[in-house]
């Protein structure tokens, strides 16, 4: 099947990324995550990869224990990981593992320059794709997209911002690495279901019926 314009300059633009060694990290294994993705209207833009996206055979995004929590979650909304990976560019903040955390829990916040140094990534991907939908995924890039704010006041919502490649709808989601507490609270878990709710909404708008196997 020809590619289209699109999957043509994913190529391109990944190729590149895939090669970009502009933050110096010293271990050799640490490189760019890519996402499979070339037809999407839909990014979903994470913090960082964690260790085992970073393993030799892994290679992918969501990978770990968080990408596991994750997908439960739109598997609650009908939506399985093969469909989701295929239809959704999977980007990040910073797209090389930044290493643990000093505390020894979790993994470390990536420094302000390495977000400096990955954001044209970001930006040439929203130019690129204009997103019809984008799901930040955890506070860091959540105020990639909305101003700082308490996770309570925005889960749950539906939010239309500006951004480089024009304007998306954009529906957040809390971090789900077994490091964050906020999801174990009652009513923040209630807010975590009406997000999932309103991106299953999106999702069945977006996608064919045989994407999403059931509204929400």
């Amino acid at each position: 099947m020809k590619q289209t314009k699109l999957a043509l300059a994913l190529d391109t633009h990944c190729a590149a990324l895939g090669a970009c060694r502009q933050c110096g990290h010293k271990d050799p294994g640490v490189v760019p995550i890519l996402s499979p993705a070339r037809a999407p209207t839909v990014m979903l833009v994470g913090q960082a990869p964690g260790q085992v996206e970073t393993s030799e055979g892994e290679r992918r995004a969501f990978a770990g224990r968080a990408g596991k929590t994750m997908f439960r979650w739109l598997a609650s909304i009908g939506v399985d990981e093969a469909t989701f990976r295929s239809r959704v560019y999977i980007a990040a903040v910073t797209r090389c593992y930044p290493g643990a955390h000093p505390s020894g829990r979790g993994d470390r916040v990536p420094s302000r320059f390495e977000q400096e140094q990955c954001n044209g990534w970001l930006e040439s991907e929203l130019t690129l794709i204009k997103p019809r939908l984008i799901v930040p995924v955890g506070k860091l890039a959540i105020e990639k997209f909305l101003p700082p704010s308490s996770l309570d006041l925005i889960i749950g919502k539906v939010h239309d911002v500006e951004h480089a490649g024009g304007r998306s709808r954009v529906i957040p989601l809390p971090h789900p690495s077994g490091a964050s507490s906020w999801v174990n609270l009652p009513r923040n878990r209630a807010l975590l279901e009406r997000a999932l709710g309103l991106l299953g909404a999106e999702l069945a708008e977006l996608w064919p019926a045989s994407a999403v196997r059931r509204s929400a």
